[in-house]
């Protein structure tokens, strides 16, 4: 199955869980993209004792998991892409929910 996970937010909680379903999702041989929108882009960035979202991510990159930002979410915070969140565009979102067989919207 593909799946399409949108993260819209920066809540440390939900992000980590987003990343997590996103790796458990990836372990059972699904193919998953993630988009950040919002004040997702800042996902990379979260720093919480409690929820480790760095390592969520490390590990949903580890198992063949993509990643795309907005591109206008990240110019609006003065933010740059990086390897692992690559800067993205609406239209590549749109080719994420038009091939994935289940989009899943946190946030």
């Amino acid at each position: 199955m593909k799946i399409g996970i949108i993260i819209n937010t920066n809540e440390p909680e939900t992000v980590w869980n987003a990343f997590r379903f996103g790796t458990t999702s990836l372990l059972m041989e699904h193919e998953v993209k993630v988009f950040l929108l919002g004040k997702g882009v800042e996902s990379e960035n979260i720093q919480d004792e409690k929820f480790n979202v760095q390592e969520q991510i490390g590990l949903f990159v580890e198992h063949k998991g993509q990643i795309f930002a907005c591109g206008t979410c990240l110019k609006l915070r003065q933010m740059k892409g990086s390897e692992v969140c690559p800067i993205s565009t609406m239209h590549d979102m749109l080719h994420i929910v038009e091939e994935s067989d289940r989009i899943l919207v946190f946030g």
